[in-house]
């Protein structure tokens, strides 16, 4: 992500006021266990199903509820799905300031270790893909394989002031209602696709705690997923990954990475094709290795 945009969205998310954390998953069987590091942080984690397990990761300033729509369908493909909360929402706390990628992957790993208890797969969403990524680096026994869900280009075009102020617009809970809508329906949902359900569910406090840790850790740490199997989603019309920038992936780390394109998406994705992602998790996860 350039750094205009970069800027953009740090100042759009930084306006954002703290949304009370009511109820993180409306899944009726979901199992909650709260962890502690040994480092000191505690962990709120959502659990579902049996089977394989999958650790989803939500973007940056959100949190677990994000892939209700997705756990279901995951469900009914065998797989255990655990959410984590990131540090500052719900139960979730630690240090959130002069902290590190590392740190955020510390958690995770011991989400791995006390409630997987076996290596995973683990799917990051935008800004979770980062800590996905930094997770395999720094605990590649603990990670079977990285997911990268609607990540960014990694130089992304300078030419974009539109799509620079819809982003803010869509982050700053001081616009009204309305604009911030349509800018999220401009900047996050494919045409058709209902926006709403990205009204809410943001946390300003914890989407600048997560940029000051992205800025903190070199993307040359976190970039390569360690050497754990790649896959990369993506929406076709996300854009923040423009067309010409889709095989980038593929060039830089070849065969160890898939790459699949979802119709009638955007950078949302997750609620926009749930199903459509969860059947390209599940053709992948297929393939690895036990």
């Amino acid at each position: 992500m350039n750094k205009l945009l970069s800027l953009a969205v740090g100042i759009g998310l930084a306006a954002q006021v703290f949304t009370v954390h009511a109820n993180a998953s409306k899944i009726a069987d979901t199992q909650t266990q709260v962890i502690q590091t040994p480092k000191g942080a505690k962990v709120e984690v959502f659990i579902n199903g049996t089977g394989t397990p999958i650790v989803l990761l939500p973007s940056r300033g959100r949190g677990a509820e994000d892939f209700d729509p997705l756990v279901p369908f995951l469900q009914q493909k065998g797989y255990q799905v655990i959410r984590p909360e990131p540090r500052g929402i719900g139960k979730s706390q630690g240090p959130t300031e002069n902290i590190t990628l590392h740190d955020l992957a510390d958690d995770i790993n011991q989400v791995i270790q006390q409630v997987a208890k076996k290596p995973v797969i683990i799917a990051g969403h935008a800004f979770g893909n980062w800590v996905a990524r930094m997770t395999a680096v720094d605990h590649p026994d603990a990670v079977r394989g990285v997911v990268i869900i609607a990540a960014a280009a990694k130089s992304y075009p300078e030419a974009m002031p539109e799509l620079v102020e819809k982003v803010r617009h869509a982050t700053d809970q001081s616009v009204p209602e309305a604009q911030r809508l349509a800018a999220l329906q401009f900047g996050f949902f494919a045409k058709g696709h209902d926006a709403r359900s990205w009204l809410s569910g943001s946390y300003g406090n914890v989407a600048k705690s997560q940029r000051a840790a992205g800025k903190a850790t070199p993307q040359s740490e976190w970039w390569s997923g360690g050497h754990a199997p790649l896959l990369e989603v993506q929406g076709e019309l996300d854009p923040f990954k423009p067309e010409s920038t889709r095989q980038e992936m593929k060039k830089e780390f070849g065969s160890r990475i898939s790459t699949v394109v979802i119709a009638n998406a955007s950078h949302a994705l997750v609620p926009e094709q749930p199903q459509a992602l969860a059947n390209a998790l599940d053709n992948w996860i297929k393939t690895l290795k036990p």
